[in-house]
């Protein structure tokens, strides 16, 4: 795999931790704690929604779903 790509997934697996941890976040809360721009997030959060592990309930907070995720290092 790719350095950029192995990056981008441990980012995007860092993002949806944070999300279970705090229960509902804004996009701004991830821009914060990233320091990633608001693009970047949002598609993370774009390619976490479509397996079905986030969703938003109202625009521009995030929740995680009640998807079963087995988490590995």
């Amino acid at each position: 795999m790719k350095p950029s790509t192995n990056r981008m997934l441990n980012r995007i697996k860092a993002v949806y931790m944070y999300i279970n941890k705090k229960g509902t976040v804004t996009t701004q809360d991830l821009v914060d704690e990233f320091g990633i721009t608001p693009r970047t997030i949002q598609r993370d959060l774009n390619v976490l929604a479509y397996n079905d592990l986030v969703e938003s309930p109202t625009r521009g907070h995030w929740t995680t779903t009640t998807k079963k995720v087995k988490m590995t290092s």
